[in-house]
């Protein structure tokens, strides 16, 4: 038979040696929201689970388990082969660790296809996350990259990420970039999601004398940021990228790929039009309908996102600020390390 572990065992497991988690829940559900790093093997597809849920409710409980059972007959040598293909210790869950788990876990026990199952599913683990980040203590020094629009934060903060160091990507957590524009071409992940996986991120970074992250708003697309982060914002270091205008332009045409993105660009566009001079703002959405991206990201800059930047001293509260001139983002990460290597001696892999 399977045996049962809870989330706290799972999180104290992974740490010394690696588990395949499956999310046997339906893609529909997977994609909404689901434990970080795992991989979907549902045991109903979508319309599956809407027609065995039809039949609980309207017709009978016994009428949804037998329509059930013969469903997951059908696929059981495709449902078990999936498995045996994923190497090493594998853990199953669903929504509250029920009969989908259960059932998967117990077919492929049979099947002499060894798996555990996460008591009570992925509602134990939102929990699990909600009670931690509720009452978290960041004990480490916060590196906060400010700058106006287009000074490739972000690009910078994946730089360094995959370089090692322990970047807080805040943006990326939330598939979102923060601005009214931020959704073009990320998934912008739900409240639920952003939660899961910057639980995952603090775990990693717990062993971190300091974080380095952006200088964003409490609310990041659909996501609301937790007050300790904010304060931690707040007090940190920060440190204010300056790039060439042109340079900016040319980032945001990288980032947000106006070409690929027209559309949504144009209808993101009309959502800020009257915050704009109504001579400037009719330049802009006839240089995005001209496909003169350039010219429209240079105009909302000067004349929308500039403005709209808060460069006083209150930006930074408490903590201290470095300016950083740079000619390019990648330019910027060299000398952002050079800073955090003098600073910290070392950086944190």
């Amino acid at each position: 038979m399977f045996q049962d572990i809870t989330v706290e065992e799972w999180l104290q497991q992974k740490h010394h040696k690696s588990m395949t988690l499956i999310d046997v829940r339906s893609p529909s559900e997977f994609r909404e929201y689901t434990i970080p790093g795992s991989v979907n093997i549902p045991v109903f597809n979508d319309e599956e689970r809407a027609e065995i849920g039809t039949l609980y409710k309207q017709v009978s409980v016994e009428a949804a388990k037998d329509r059930g059972l013969e469903i997951m007959s059908a696929k059981l040598p495709s449902f078990i082969r999936q498995f045996r293909e994923l190497e090493g210790d594998k853990a199953v869950f669903c929504w509250r660790g029920g009969m989908r788990s259960r059932t998967a876990a117990t077919v492929l026990s049979l099947m002499d296809v060894h798996v555990k199952r996460i008591q009570g599913g992925i509602k134990a683990y939102r929990k699990l996350v909600v009670d931690t980040l509720g009452s978290i203590s960041l004990d480490t020094e916060a590196i906060v990259l400010h700058g106006f629009t287009g000074t490739g934060k972000t690009e910078v903060l994946q730089q360094l990420q995959a370089e090692g160091y322990p970047v807080l990507d805040l943006e990326g957590l939330s598939g979102h970039r923060g601005s009214i524009f931020g959704h073009i071409g990320l998934p912008s992940y739900n409240q639920k999601m952003f939660d899961a996986q910057l639980f995952e991120r603090l775990q990693q970074l717990s062993a971190s004398p300091y974080i380095i992250m952006e200088a964003e708003s409490k609310r990041i697309g659909k996501v609301i940021l937790p007050d300790f982060l904010m304060n931690k914002k707040a007090a940190g270091t920060a440190i204010v990228l300056q790039l060439p205008l042109e340079q900016r332009v040319a980032q945001i045409m990288k980032d947000y790929r106006p070409v690929e993105y027209k559309e949504q660009c144009i209808q993101a566009f009309v959502r800020i039009k009257d915050r704009i001079h109504t001579p400037i703002a009719a330049e802009i959405h006839k240089s995005l309908e001209e496909d003169r991206f350039a010219d429209a990201v240079r105009l909302l800059l000067l004349h929308y996102y500039d403005p709209r930047y808060d460069h006083t001293s209150q930006m930074y509260g408490e903590g201290s600020k470095l300016e950083l001139q740079a000619d390019s983002a990648e330019d910027a990460a060299t000398r952002l390390k050079e800073i955090l290597d003098a600073r910290f001696q070392q950086h944190t892999s």
